[in-house]
């Protein structure tokens, strides 16, 4: 009997996928190589739904499967390992998986290559991982990382300073009252309940940002604009406020290196949310050297993430949270201080804030390595900030 192999991610499993199977099957006993957790973090830039051993499980329970393995190796040819660990005679592709790279790579080593048509089972709709996945909820949430506050005009109008958001692609339970702007993005659902339209992004969020805040709305209040453009506006951005509630010019960084070491080094650890009621902005306190301690601590900032310095990274972004907490002193409280005691603490954790307005919800590190921290640490949450 032949060795059959294909190779895949099998999130979310499906009709598709077994069908699949099934065709690759009937050229010989089937060989399945399965993407990585840290493959598909890396290539695709979003967690799997489900973990690598429970894709592994359920795939090695498909009748049409002789065995399968986790890939060992990188990036879109993550399969080699495998491949040159089973030997197979013939590497079956579909049609919308198949490429130049991948045929080379099979004639290179004498094995043959097949390439089927996606076609679903008899009496069975078309299913396709993508088309799930675009029918749930896609949108992105925001974490704010440094001069946050700023976007308010009643603290702007002492001097004027920068904004520093990330989106992020939604790889966690986003929790109410925690600080990653869960209103704006319930009001975005409103509108757009999947994903967000692709349009400008600058403009998409002022659209956001003028939806959320109705002249009409009846507590008077008006969301700060690092919200909307923080959920909006992919990658990192920093926007710049002077006595007005949007800004006035925008900077942002899209660059795979920059980005890829953010998240190398920031992440979150879950707390209890912001007590329903309870308020952040009681017993504030702003003056002119205040907002320009923020200010400054925002700018150094931006300039440590460019120039991936990481002493003046978390030098900074730690600036900028005590910057914030000067003023707005009610953003400690309940559980929160615990928390910060007790990672502050750890010799691996060199910076600490709270998203948004504090209060509970999470607590925002920045470590020396995400990875190692997380498997010392395992309610650490990684996070992936969404690209263009």
């Amino acid at each position: 009997m032949k060795k059959v192999f294909v190779s895949g991610c099998y999130d979310l499993l499906h009709s598709g996928h077994v069908e699949f199977f099934r065709q690759a099957s009937q050229y010989g006993d089937l060989y399945v190589g399965i993407g990585s957790d840290q493959t598909i973090l890396g290539y695709k830039h979003h967690k799997t739904f489900y973990p690598e051993q429970e894709r592994l499980f359920m795939v090695k329970s498909i009748k049409y499967v002789k065995d399968a393995y986790i890939n060992q190796g990188d990036g879109i040819m993550d399969f080699i390992p495998t491949v040159d660990m089973v030997k197979p005679d013939i590497f079956v592709v579909n049609a919308d998986g198949s490429n130049d790279t991948k045929r080379k790579f099979c004639e290179e080593r004498g094995i043959e290559y097949v390439v089927l048509e996606r076609t679903p089972a008899e009496g069975l709709k078309a299913r396709s991982s993508t088309d799930i996945k675009d029918s749930t909820c896609q949108l992105p949430t925001r974490l704010d990382l440094a001069g946050t506050w700023i976007d308010q005009p009643y603290v702007s109008c002492y001097a004027p300073g920068w904004a520093i958001t990330m989106s992020l692609i939604p790889t966690f339970e986003v929790r109410e009252r925690c600080g990653l702007s869960t209103s704006t993005r319930n009001m975005i659902k409103k509108i757009w309940p999947v994903k967000l339209p692709d349009m400008n992004p600058e403009i998409l969020a002022k659209l956001v940002f003028c939806f959320e805040n109705d002249p009409e709305r009846s507590d008077g209040i008006i969301s700060g604009a690092q919200d909307s453009i923080g959920i909006c506006m992919p990658g990192l951005v920093r926007h710049h406020y002077d006595n007005r509630f949007w800004p006035d010019k925008f900077e942002t960084c899209d660059d795979e290196d920059v980005l890829s070491w953010v998240e190398s080094h920031v992440c979150m650890i879950p707390m209890e949310p912001r007590r329903p009621g309870c308020s952040v902005i009681e017993g504030k306190d702003i003056n002119e050297v205040k907002v320009k301690n923020l200010a400054k601590a925002a700018d150094d900032c931006w300039n440590a993430i460019l120039n991936r310095d990481f002493a003046a990274f978390a030098s900074a972004f730690k600036a900028s949270f005590d910057a914030q907490v000067a003023m707005f002193p009610a953003m400690i409280q309940g559980c929160v201080q615990g928390f910060i005691d007790k990672y502050s603490a750890l010799p691996e954790v060199h910076a600490w804030k709270m998203p948004g307005a504090g209060g509970g919800g999470y607590l925002v590190l920045v470590v020396d390595d995400v990875k190692d921290f997380k498997e010392k640490h395992p309610e650490t949450i990684v996070l992936t900030i969404r690209r263009k």
